[in-house]
């Protein structure tokens, strides 16, 4: 375990971008070389970046697959936290083994606790002087019409999807405002999984729909609070993706024979892999993503890009 380097309140309260000038490019024969504000990262995307995730425990779930890619791409700490933890410990022993350098953390709690969210957040400074990235991942479906939800259900969904969003902005921004000698400007990425369903209507139910939406909200107007503190807020948009809260939905059709209809609105006609939203993740976590701010990026094989139209069907 390295010895944490003591975190303080920013001696910079701006990103680096708006402190230091571009780094001068390389020239090729008297041309000017092109500007970069991440440089080439390689297969490094996140290196040395302390990162925690939410919503970990599915076998099958975005958590585990962003995980993965977390710390295939040189993350120096990953914490794995659910409210159930049935699978916690084997992911664990997983990316251990293969990433040996990675030095991999499980907690047990509840995403919508703002004591536990706090803690972690305060557990990541006090380990390792930062936290560079938190995926608030952890989400919730009733699977209800609306009429049929009554006022402790739709505030659960809420709670669990929209609540647990806010306070991972909360608490993982004034940490990642935190400098030190290794981090002598404030920066980080708060990336939380919301839904086509958040974007238009007729994705989910009511209350999941409402709590996605939401999501979006908080990433787009925390982005704007934390302007100029190299703090970057964004929310993934999946849409029908294979992942344990639709598995339901999986088995039947492969139960009826029907599996290939599954995802047949979209362009591509299929559903998705929870590692296709996990490389947008990865994306959304590094630097390559250093102009990506406040947007709602839908990865669901186009179904947001245009109108529930079945080729042959229109009447």
């Amino acid at each position: 375990m390295p010895s944490p380097s003591k975190a303080k309140q920013p001696g910079h309260s701006l990103s680096k971008e708006l402190s230091e000038p571009l780094p001068e490019p390389e020239t090729f024969e008297g041309m000017a070389g092109i500007r970069s504000v991440a440089g080439d990262l390689g297969n490094a995307r996140v290196k040395g970046k302390v990162i925690i995730v939410t919503g970990a425990n599915s076998i099958i779930g975005i958590g585990r697959a962003s995980a993965r890619q977390f710390a295939r791409h040189g993350a120096l700490a990953i914490y794995l936290c659910d409210f159930s933890t049935s699978h916690l410990d084997t992911h664990k022993r997983e990316l251990e083994a293969l990433y040996p350098a990675v030095s991999i953390h499980t907690k047990q709690f509840d995403a919508a606790d703002e004591d536990a969210v706090k803690a972690i957040c305060q557990e990541a400074l006090d380990t390792y002087g930062r936290l560079d990235i938190f995926f608030a991942n952890a989400g919730i479906s009733s699977g209800k019409v609306f009429w049929e939800e009554d006022s402790k259900g739709f505030m659960n969904v809420m709670r669990t999807n929209a609540l647990s969003v806010f306070l991972a902005a909360k608490y993982a921004s004034r940490a990642m405002l935190q400098t030190s000698a290794p981090k002598p400007y404030p920066s980080g990425s708060i990336i939380a999984t919301a839904s086509v369903a958040g974007l238009r209507s007729n994705a989910g139910p009511t209350d999941y729909s409402a709590s996605k939406a939401a999501v979006i909200s908080l990433m787009q107007t925390c982005a704007y609070q934390l302007a100029g503190t190299g703090v970057r807020c964004n929310a993934v948009c999946p849409g029908l993706i294979e992942t344990g809260m639709t598995r339901v939905t999986y088995d039947a059709a492969r139960k009826r024979g029907s599996e290939g209809k599954i995802g047949q609105l979209n362009p591509l006609r299929r559903g998705g892999q929870p590692d296709e939203i996990a490389r947008a993740v990865l994306f959304l976590a590094s630097d390559e993503a250093s102009y990506v701010n406040a947007q709602a990026w839908a990865v669901d094989g186009g179904l947001s890009g245009g109108l529930p139209f079945v080729p042959g069907k229109l009447a």
